[in-house]
Order: C-alpha cells, then structure tokens, then sequence
C-alpha cells in the first residue's frame, strides 16, 4: 500500500488541471478531502491515512480506490478476481472511542473492497457479516484514531476470548477492548492509559460485533 505521502501526491496530480498550473499546497488538499489543517497535519505526521476522505473523494472523481491505494488499475484486477467485493458502509454512523457514539445504525452505502484486503476481514464467506463505521474520539489511540474506518464482524459477538468490540450501553456506541472476568462482570478497556477501565454487568451492554480490521489487522 503507497504511504501518506504518495497518496498525497496522487491527490495533487489528480487535480493538477484545476490549478491551472499552480503550485497544490497540502492545505489545498486538506480542504479537498474535507480534514482541517491541524488533522492533516497530524495524519501526515502519524502517516495515517484518510481511508474515509479518500472514499469519498475517488467516488467524486470516479477514481478506483484500488488504484489511490495500492496503484492497480481496475483491469489489472480482472483476470484475478473477476468481479468486484463490497461491504456496507454506515457513513452517518460514529462509534465512540471516548464519549459515546450518538448515531445510530441509518442507510449505508457500499464501498469497493480490495481483493488483497477480503482475506483481513476473514474471507470471501465471511462479507456477509461484515459492515464499516466510522471512529470519533481518542481513548483507543494509538489502535484507532478520529475518523479511522472499522470493519465490524456482527456474527462475532462471543466476549469468552476478549477482544476488540463495538459495543452499545446506555451511554451510546463505543468502539472497546473488552475482556469477560472470572465472575462474569465485563471491563471495558481504552488502549489509552489515560482513561480507565469501566466494568458493566453483561446485561448492561449490547455486542454488535468484533472489530477484525481498519485496513489493516487487529490484535
């Protein structure tokens, strides 16, 4: 996959025509893609990528993500794969890493998957199951950040082996670790040692599935 910069520069040359020659500030591309400046900047530091923005903005162009990302054309995929994988994606819908989605599950759209990438979310057979939503806060940096995309598993929702879930109580939807006690009681864990652990009664919480990738593996 081409790193933060590589894509950036994709990005300038994509819209080099409408410069009329000017020199493409990565301002100009922050503004395009819809992230403020201090974002920008602090992705391009991490080297994360947009991946939603960069949805988003190859739909607008009528650009395969396969190309934006890993630089192959969509007839260079044929002969592998055939046909194209798509997963739902719930652009509307946040799940905290902090405070408590608010949103709940509305119309979803369909995104195109990269060949490469179906293997990450578990297989061909597992798609089915598998839907995309988006990350807001910080209490799981640094396994997530603000505007991450996360592909949820809802057939998984089994917590005796722990893990990574999004998972709904009263306070809203949260994006947790989440690891089952010996006395049955669920802690609810933040990679970011700054928040603490909570622990819920099992019936204080809805599992709606094990996160398994945000374009990249999950531990």
């Amino acid at each position: 996959m081409k790193n933060f910069l590589e894509i950036i520069e994709e990005v300038k040359s994509i819209v080099s025509a409408e410069y009329n020659g000017k020199k493409i500030f990565d301002k100009d591309v922050a503004d395009l893609l819809g992230i403020s400046q201090m974002n920008f900047a602090t992705m391009k530091k991490r080297n994360k990528i947009p991946f939603g923005e960069l949805l988003d903005f190859c739909a607008l162009k009528s650009i395969s993500i396969n190309w934006m990302l890993y630089g192959q054309s969509p007839e260079s995929l044929i002969d592998a794969t055939n046909k194209f994988f798509m997963v739902k994606y719930f652009n509307d819908v946040n799940a905290s890493a902090g405070g408590g989605g608010e949103n709940e599950y509305e119309d979803a759209q369909q995104i195109e998957i990269p060949h490469e990438f179906v293997q990450m979310l578990g297989g061909e057979r597992e798609l089915q199951n598998i839907e995309a939503i988006n990350v807001s806060g910080d209490s799981m940096e640094p396994t997530f950040s603000y505007n991450d995309i996360v592909f949820i598993n809802r057939s998984k929702t089994d917590l005796q082996r722990g893990g990574v879930f999004t998972i709904r109580t009263e306070a809203g939807l949260f994006i947790k670790r989440v690891q089952k006690r010996i006395d049955g009681k669920i802690d609810i864990i933040s990679d970011n040692e700054v928040y603490s652990t909570q622990t819920l009664d099992p019936r204080e919480i809805e599992v709606i599935g094990r996160v398994v990738s945000r374009f990249g593996e999950v531990d």
